[in-house]
């Protein structure tokens, strides 16, 4: 059920349907709060249909179960003209789950509209793998705007794909093969990848990866120590991965490391500057130093016996994982 009575009166919003200069229809959400909320009326307006039709839609859709109803609604205040003189009056707004779901039921030219948007939305989505609002994100708000800019959140998202493993693993074979003595080896590019790796946790933490595994792997610890990993348990998979045992913060600061020496290989590798295979780890401690971070020596501070310890560490995970399992 929804409240009755509400002292509060609805965040500012709107909801906007517009044709670019390209022909191509346009919708843009402005508010300030976490969500639009919009009156039935409002909604009717929006679609270009009577309030009638409007509560028939939203009817069949918690009949349906696609939407929640206590979710999806709320009283707020709404203040409107009776005569000559203004009254505040308590009425009932829909969120943006709402008004997303009626534009795909209604019947209106809008709603066609709306459906042709969002079919070409949902469309680059499934075979690009991403969205991107590029006017909004090249025209900020200004000072004073209720419209939230989530610029920096699409930045720090972007780092973190761009320093998973697996993406800068292929990019550093990419800029490898551009050195002049290349010779296509996978164990050879497999070696400059774990050195560049433990050059890469070293600037951030102070360790390798197998010293960053072996230091903070922990039975006592919720999930062993581990603090990201795919899904919903812990894996085999996730266990040897030196960046699942960073903190927050660490992983930020790896991030932003790793893209700053993205882009710094890939400009010398575009501007064709001729690099030996074993000028990449001379380019690489410069990179650091510059930016005033420690530069791994060698190839880490693990003793015989400190290996020892972190085999056993790994043992104690895989046991640990099929107890788990078996719970």
């Amino acid at each position: 059920m929804t409240d009755l009575v509400s002292d509060e009166q609805a965040p500012n919003g709107e909801f906007l349907f517009f044709t670019s200069e390209d022909g191509k229809t346009r919708v843009e959400c402005r508010f300030g709060s976490d969500t639009l909320w919009l009156t039935q009326a409002s909604i009717a307006d929006l679609y270009q249909v009577t309030p009638q039709a409007i509560t028939q839609y939203i009817k069949a859709i918690f009949d349906e179960g696609e939407l929640v109803q206590n979710l999806t609604c709320k009283h707020y205040l709404q203040v409107q003209m009776e005569g000559e003189r203004p009254v505040e009056r308590n009425k009932l707004h829909y969120n943006l789950a709402m008004i997303i779901a009626i534009g795909y039921r209604v019947r209106s030219n809008r709603g066609s509209q709306f459906r042709r948007w969002a079919t070409q939305t949902l469309e680059e989505y499934l075979v690009k793998g991403f969205v991107m609002d590029d006017e909004r994100l090249k025209n900020p708000p200004v000072d004073q705007s209720m419209v939230p800019d989530y610029f920096d959140e699409m930045l720090e998202r972007i780092r973190d794909i761009r320093a998973s493993e697996r993406r800068v693993y292929l990019r550093v074979r990419d800029i490898f093969a551009m050195a002049a003595d290349y010779k296509a080896s996978n164990k050879e590019t497999s070696h400059f990848f774990q050195s560049i790796q433990n050059k890469l946790h070293h600037a951030t933490t102070g360790m390798t990866a197998a010293e960053l595994i072996s230091t903070r792997v922990d039975a006592d610890k919720p999930n062993a120590g581990l603090t990201s990993f795919k899904g919903e348990e812990v894996r085999k998979g996730d266990v040897t991965v030196a960046k699942n045992y960073l903190m927050q913060d660490e992983v930020s600061e790896l991030n932003r490391i790793v893209t700053m020496w993205l882009d710094f290989a890939e400009d010398q590798a575009l501007r064709r500057k001729q690099v030996f295979l074993k000028d990449w780890d001379a380019k690489l401690d410069s990179f650091l130093e510059f930016n005033d971070r420690d530069v791994l020596q060698g190839r880490g501070c693990i003793s015989k016996q400190q290996a020892g310890c972190c085999m056993s560490n790994f043992n104690f995970l895989t046991e640990w994982l099929e107890l788990q399992q078996h719970a």
